[in-house]
């Protein structure tokens, strides 16, 4: 009698409490990082004299009639000094208000597409931008051979921007089908930094197959993870290449009018860098 009243209490005390296995709790599972080589496998120094450098970069000629729309007012000319030139250790892009093939204004509009193209590294390029309401300038990247379709199902990567009405902020952002400022899904980051018109700063973007991160001035402000759901959202598998530019007006950048006091507007830029991603 007493072993089997016995029995039955020690079992369901049993019973009542929380099973205890001896397996370990599994780590959150931890990003992929990647690092860079050190030296640049790719730049242009701009420590000559004159014209861009030809076996680096080519121009994008012509107006938004060519199709590039946002509404820009600029007319981008091609071996132009006055609008693009290199001297005294840095490369000079130069928008400026004159009557030139049917536009008000004319500007420079570089690429390195044919000549200079990458699939992932760190891109960085140190710049001061032009002041003035109305100048749109941009350090950016574009697919060589859009093979995901027409923008922006083929992707772009801005590593530079500014808007001259919104004095010293910065912007660096990415575009997709699925994350574009069209529909209002873009992916972007903005920082308000001191003197981006009148000193130099650095403008970063790391690209590696799980992400894309941005920086100023090595201060990290903008993160960008593969989520792994196609090319909609991730279609950074592909060759880009670099352009810089400086647009006036247009959708953005003429949001508060074009001031036409602010011109000559001049971007300098004293370096572009390619590091190249480490296999890790």
């Amino acid at each position: 009698m007493i072993r089997l009243f016995l029995i039955p209490i020690l079992f369901l005390a049993c019973a009542s409490e929380s099973p205890k296995p001896n397996i370990p709790m599994p780590e959150p599972p931890q990003p992929t990082e990647y690092t860079f080589e050190s030296t640049p496998s790719w730049s242009d120094e701009f420590d000559y004299e004159g014209l861009p450098d030809e076996s680096k970069w080519s121009y994008d000629v012509g107006s938004e009639n060519n199709g590039w729309g946002n509404n820009e007012l600029q007319y981008y000319t091609e071996k132009r000094l006055e609008n693009a030139q290199v001297g005294n250790g840095v490369l000079t892009i130069t928008a400026i208000k004159e009557d030139y093939e049917g536009l008000n204004f004319t500007s420079a509009r570089l690429v390195s597409r044919g000549k200079a193209d990458f699939l992932y590294g760190r891109f960085e390029v140190r710049a001061k931008v032009p002041a003035g309401i109305g100048t749109w300038p941009a350090v950016w990247m574009l697919p060589t051979d859009w093979a995901y379709g027409g923008w922006p199902a083929s992707g772009e990567i801005d590593i530079l921007e500014h808007v001259g009405h919104d004095q010293d902020v910065v912007h660096i952002s990415v575009h997709t089908e699925a994350y574009n400022h069209a529909i209002g899904t873009q992916k972007t980051a903005t920082r308000k930094i001191e003197h981006a018109t009148t000193d130099f700063h650095r403008y970063r973007v790391d690209w590696t197959p799980a992400y894309i991160r941005g920086y100023v001035d090595d201060m990290p402000i903008f993160n960008f993870p593969n989520e792994g759901g196609g090319f909609q959202v991730w279609p950074f598998d592909k060759k880009f290449h670099w352009l810089i530019n400086i647009a006036v007006g247009g959708n953005w950048g003429g949001q508060q009018g074009v001031d036409d006091g602010a011109f000559p507007a001049r971007m300098e830029v004293d370096y572009v860098r390619v590091y190249n991603l480490v296999e890790n």
